[in-house]
């Protein structure tokens, strides 16, 4: 891997840039809490060579929203599966609007 593709990935949502402690710096809050949603499986870091936890920016938006969650009185569980079913719901709406502009542009080249 050359500098100018490591340089290329700080743009990509899911590359692992973050070490745990970073990540919980930038979340304020503590790696334990990372550990925490990690356990409850509403996020997968990934591990480097020395095992050591990465985050990406995509899974700290998700564990953001897990905080939010708990900081408004939400067990950790609970806010993990709130999380999960809001991105799902995103997905299919996203899905669904994909399929309406489909739809549309085949109706309307009719």
């Amino acid at each position: 891997m050359t500098a100018d593709d490591s340089f290329n990935r700080l743009d990509d949502d899911d590359y692992p840039a973050y070490t745990m402690g970073r990540a919980a710096e930038i979340l304020g809050t503590t790696q334990g809490f990372l550990r925490a949603i990690g356990e409850a499986r509403l996020i997968t870091p990934l591990r480097s060579a020395g095992g050591h936890r990465r985050y990406s920016r995509y899974q700290l938006r998700i564990a953001a929203r897990a905080r939010e969650l708990v900081d408004q009185g939400t067990p950790i569980e609970a806010a993990c599966r709130i999380v999960i079913l809001e991105d799902q719901l995103e997905e299919a709406q996203r899905i669904n609007a994909e399929h309406h502009r489909t739809a549309f542009q085949h109706t309307a080249g009719n």
